[in-house]
Order: structure tokens, then C-alpha cells, then sequence
């Protein structure tokens, strides 16, 4: 699994602003170190992150985007770590469990990890 793969899926596979805000919600996940995937799932849905990251989503956006960046930079920064866990579980509350059930089924139906 590559960039070049995940962004051809992306093609044809777009994902729509809720989606989105899901993949976005997932990416604070992985960065809060909660995240339950395994190691190459979690590179995948970075991947997937980096291709979406620049397209609209309902409730999630730049300045989210921009802690995003801040936390990839720095791995070791608890206090960072903590303030995504915070983002994350208040992102999670705002999309619905139906959406995000939705989002990773379709994620996984449509071939995303093969």
C-alpha cells in the first residue's frame, strides 16, 4: 500500500464532506495514540488523510487541519497529544455513530486496504 494507490482510490472512491470529517476524526485517533488499527491500517488512513485533507467537511476544519500538523511534528509533546485527544472525542460527538459505522464499512467495501 502506497500514496499513488490510496490516491487512485481516491478518484474513485470521493468521499463527501462527512467522510471526510470522519477520515479527519480518525487521523486525531492516530495521534492520540488510541487508535485500535493495526500498524498498516493506520499508515493507510494517514495516507487516505493526506489526500482529503484540503477537501471540505461539515463540522471539521483548518484550524483542526493545523493541530493535525502540529502533532505529526511532535511525537514526544504530551501536552499536544492530550489537547488532540480532546479535539478527537469532541469531533467523535459531532459526527454521528451512524456516519462514522457508515464511513469505515465503506472504506473497507470498497477495497481500501486491500
Amino acid at each position: 500500500m502506497n500514496a499513488a494507490h490510496v490516491r487512485q482510490w481516491v478518484l474513485e472512491h470521493p468521499l463527501s464532506p462527512a467522510h471526510v470529517d470522519c477520515a479527519t476524526a480518525v487521523m486525531l485517533k492516530i495521534l492520540d495514540g488510541k487508535c485500535k488499527m493495526d500498524a498498516e491500517e493506520k499508515i493507510v488512513m494517514a495516507l487516505l488523510y493526506d489526500e482529503v485533507k484540503g477537501c471540505p467537511g461539515v463540522i471539521l476544519g483548518e484550524d483542526i487541519h493545523a493541530l493535525i500538523e502540529t502533532a505529526r511534528h511532535s511525537h514526544e509533546d504530551d501536552e499536544i497529544r492530550e489537547f488532540v485527544y480532546e479535539k478527537r472525542v469532541l469531533a467523535e460527538t459531532m459526527i454521528s455513530r451512524p456516519v462514522m459505522k457508515g464511513f469505515k464499512g465503506m472504506i473497507r467495501a470498497e477495497g481500501l486496504f486491500d
